[in-house]
């Protein structure tokens, strides 16, 4: 079973070529970064370049994105390219690969506005009932690139499973008043009480999905069932 990591110079990424590799389990690594754990540089947004890491390939671990932090210092064309278009280029390849697996790393920042909390109450419970409203161009790209994958899941027959995960980025807050108030350190401490996930939890996550993601598509009438399940990591996201 070879499993294909995107963004394996990456924070996640490597996390889970890495944990591949404690394992004895065969990974390829793909990044734009060249890096200790990935064996192939080039980009998600490269259809040609996807295409040749695909032989072989039986699994797929989407970590490769733009996430929050970018949003300062990247276009919003960016995040189109690489989180839509980057998707869509792996789901393409993947489905005709015969992939048996494809893990999306999404994010509760899908959620949005929606995560206002009550009044009186210091953060919003997140399930599967919360209606996402997306704040900014990032939480707008992850969402439509989770709906392809459940769109690969349904006309494609490709087992797609998405991890909606809670932050777990290593860099500062992009919010100056929090950076201005709190210790980078302690900033993420106190985020471990509310909206911030341990990086091993997500790995985890990951490798059960992808080694249980077309046993439990099968379970599912797929006339009937969206195929790509939505896992919420973290059960409660500040507002």
């Amino acid at each position: 079973m070879t499993i294909l990591v995107t963004g394996s110079s990456g924070h996640l990424g490597e996390a889970l070529v890495r944990t591949l590799q404690v394992q004895r389990r065969e990974a390829v690594g793909i990044d734009i970064f060249p890096g200790a754990f990935t064996q192939r540089v080039g980009s998600i947004t490269d259809r040609g370049f996807i295409r040749s890491c695909m032989e072989g390939v039986t699994a797929v671990l989407h970590a490769a994105t733009l996430h929050k932090p970018h949003v300062a210092t990247h276009s919003r064309q960016d995040f189109v390219d690489v989180n839509i278009t980057g998707t869509l280029n792996l789901l393409e390849e993947a489905a005709a690969a015969g992939v048996t697996a494809f893990v999306y790393t999404s994010t509760t920042s899908a959620f949005g506005d929606a995560l206002m909390p009550p009044p009186g109450e210091p953060a919003a419970w997140v399930t599967e009932d919360v209606v996402q409203v997306p704040k900014n161009i990032y939480g707008v790209t992850k969402a439509a690139a989770e709906d392809l994958c459940q769109l690969f899941a349904r006309n494609h027959s490709l087992p797609a499973i998405v991890l909606r995960t809670s932050r777990f980025f290593p860099e500062e807050d992009d919010n100056r008043a929090i950076r201005e108030a709190y210790a980078d350190a302690n900033a993420k401490a106190n985020e471990f009480l509310y909206r911030r996930v341990d990086i091993e939890d997500v790995v985890s996550a990951h490798l059960l999905a992808a080694q249980n993601g077309a046993r439990i598509i099968r379970a599912h009438d797929v006339a009937e069932t969206v195929q790509a399940l939505r896992v919420t990591a973290a059960i409660r996201e500040q507002g």
